[in-house]
């Protein structure tokens, strides 16, 4: 594991405190949640923007298929 010192304002970092307290953990747990989310929402992105890629030029293609699945 890894350790890593960041700065921030003081009142962000009473902010953070306080919410971490309302949710009942720390605030190391707090941060290392928060990275996560963050983490997970980079992946997802990513992944779309692959699947995004693929059907590029495929535009008639992907059309024909809705027309398809609304017929039948």
């Amino acid at each position: 594991m890894s350790a890593l010192t960041i700065r921030l304002p003081d009142d962000k970092y009473e902010r953070l405190k306080e919410l971490a307290k309302r949710r009942g953990t720390s605030l190391k747990r707090l941060i290392d949640e928060m990275a996560t989310l963050i983490i997970a929402e980079f992946d997802a992105e990513a992944r779309l923007q692959l699947r995004a890629d693929r059907g590029l030029g495929q535009t008639q293609r992907g059309l024909s298929l809705l027309a398809k699945a609304k017929t039948g």
